[in-house]
């Protein structure tokens, strides 16, 4: 493996990118990965929740809104460049970060092996707490707690390496996205309207925003202005965290 400098901000050669609900995804960081995409970063989306129960529809059938939403994001994927879309299956709106969570995610990361992993951040955001879905911060928990310590630990889901022969990985670089304390924003004017078009995608989540381009920009603009570009860029917020 080539060597990875952790303070890089280009593009990782690999990428995991975990998040609790079909959409997540492609709201919060989608821009920066496809750009990064068109770098060369190989990248993996895992999906928790089976999202179920999201959707405004109350006739449809669960199962059917949480299979709908799969095939929604296995195509949004596909629109930004990433065909590896992984899904857990948990159940939507009730996750913990229980060991079985966490045994998961690490089976997920020692199978990618991402140099660089973005995940929801296990804080609340008070500025935005209308935006956070509690599912959110179980994720970013479960998430960093299978990054560090239990990935790299082969003592850690021992069955891991027992039994399925996955040998242990460090994740170098974690990206937090929706935090309270972004330290880094990425501008993705240039891939804006393919965003927009993969947030489409997502039709049983969206289909009711009157201007869903317009509250993109919007929510895009203030992260460009706290991040000090100029006047009309776009960005995406994150926090990095250094693993060593």
């Amino acid at each position: 493996m080539e060597d990875f400098d952790p303070t890089e901000r280009t593009a990782p050669a690999s990428l995991l990118v975990v998040a609790a609900h079909p959409d997540d995804i492609e709201f919060c960081v989608s821009g920066t990965v496809m750009q990064w995409i068109e770098r060369g970063t190989r990248v993996t989306y895992c999906i928790v929740t089976d999202g179920g129960a999201g959707g405004y529809d109350p006739a449809l059938p669960r199962q059917a809104m949480a299979d709908l939403r799969r095939a929604e994001q296995v195509h949004s994927a596909k629109l930004s460049g990433v065909a590896d879309v992984r899904f857990l299956g948990y159940p939507d709106s009730f996750v913990e970060a229980s060991v079985e969570l966490r045994r998961d995610l690490c089976r997920v990361i020692r199978e990618v092996r991402p140099q660089r992993a973005i995940i929801p951040s296990p804080e609340i955001n008070w500025a935005r707490v209308a935006d956070l879905h509690p599912d959110h911060r179980a994720v970013g928990d479960a998430c960093l707690r299978a990054i560090y310590p239990e990935a790299r630990n082969p003592f850690a889901h021992a069955s891991l390496l027992k039994d399925e022969g996955l040998e242990p990985w460090t994740v170098h670089e974690l990206w937090l996205m929706t935090g309270p304390t972004p330290n880094q924003y990425v501008d993705v004017t240039s891939v804006f309207d393919r965003k927009v078009e993969a947030l489409r995608i997502h039709t049983s989540q969206t289909a009711h925003f009157d201007d869903l381009a317009g509250l993109l920009r919007t929510w895009l603009g203030e992260h460009a202005t706290a991040g000090g570009l100029p006047p009309g860029r776009m960005a995406e917020a994150f926090q990095i965290v250094h693993i060593d």
